[in-house]
């Protein structure tokens, strides 16, 4: 496969997490770690078939075992905190500072061999977390918003989990990403007794809710996996990381257009602020790249 064509290919996972955030929305009520449950069992019973028509399942025995618990950690952790986080505060809001990972990706990826950062990664950084300061500032400012400040926490260490998630799957390139069926099937069984211990059951009322939860494990905790490994381990990581800023601008667009959001001054400056943070860092990126 060609480093274009898995660059590509890596791109449609930033297109289906641009719904991440409607369609998490769309399944409440259902709790953190039951919809982690059901959208990964979803993702994985995907993988199983893929995997099948494609080398067969005996592939999934020779990976280590270290792999398999690097990759559960970062699907499970990810989405744990990201579904608490936007269960806690605005979804948009909280979906911005969780895109604060495709920034991230390219800081991170500086200390990959090969790589190194300019300067201006350092502006673009500053851009981007002024636009989510922006969010908890304002968060902080009333006694309804003080509430979410939790949920925005919990966004900013999804944003940091799969930025380290991301960068560190560039050093794992020779694992084949049938392996990421594994990671889905284990997270989607870590889930359960998450659940049992600490939510109260819930299911969706409503059939657009069923097909929230269905939507999740489907694309953006599904497909997406597959597709953005493929990606990161054999395409161009710092262009998937400069594609990837257009996620939080579609992903806020999507909910303001579904109505799951209120088109406010404050939101549209953090997303002008997010966004253009992360594209002079990719640029800077792009500059600095040697050879």
């Amino acid at each position: 496969m060609s480093r274009a064509r898995a660059t590509a290919i890596g791109f449609t996972a930033i297109l289906m997490w641009a719904l991440l955030a409607l369609f998490t929305v769309g399944s409440a009520p259902v709790p953190p770690f039951q919809l982690n449950a059901l959208c990964f069992a979803l993702g994985g019973a995907m993988g199983l078939w893929w995997t099948a028509r494609n080398g067969g399942l005996g592939q999934l025995a020779r990976v280590p075992w270290t792999v398999y618990a690097f990759g559960t950690a970062g699907l499970f952790g990810y989405h744990a905190l990201y579904f608490s986080a936007l269960r806690l505060a605005p979804a948009a809001e909280a979906g911005l500072i969780a895109y604060l990972w495709p920034l991230l990706i390219v800081l991170f990826s500086g200390l990959l061999p090969g790589e190194r950062l300019g300067a201006g990664h350092v502006l673009g950084a500053v851009l981007a977390f002024a636009g989510a300061a922006l969010i908890v500032a304002r968060g902080a400012t009333g006694a309804a918003d003080a509430a979410a400040l939790q949920g925005y926490a919990l966004a900013l260490a999804c944003a940091l989990t799969w930025s380290g998630y991301s960068v560190l799957s560039r050093r794992l390139g020779a694992v084949p990403t049938a392996s990421v069926t594994v990671f889905c099937l284990a997270a989607a069984a870590l889930s359960v007794p998450a659940h049992i211990a600490t939510e109260t059951t819930a299911w969706p009322e409503t059939a657009l809710g069923w097909a929230a939860v269905a939507g999740l494990g489907l694309g953006p905790v599904g497909l997406a996996f597959y597709t953005w490994d493929v990606g990161v381990k054999r395409g161009d990581i710092q262009l998937l990381g400069t594609a990837s800023y257009a996620a939080p601008l579609l992903s806020t667009l999507i909910l303001v257009a579904a109505g799951a959001a209120d088109p406010g001054l404050h939101l549209a400056v953090a997303t002008v602020l997010i966004t253009a943070g992360a594209v002079l860092a990719a640029r800077a990126a792009r500059r600095v790249r040697p050879g």
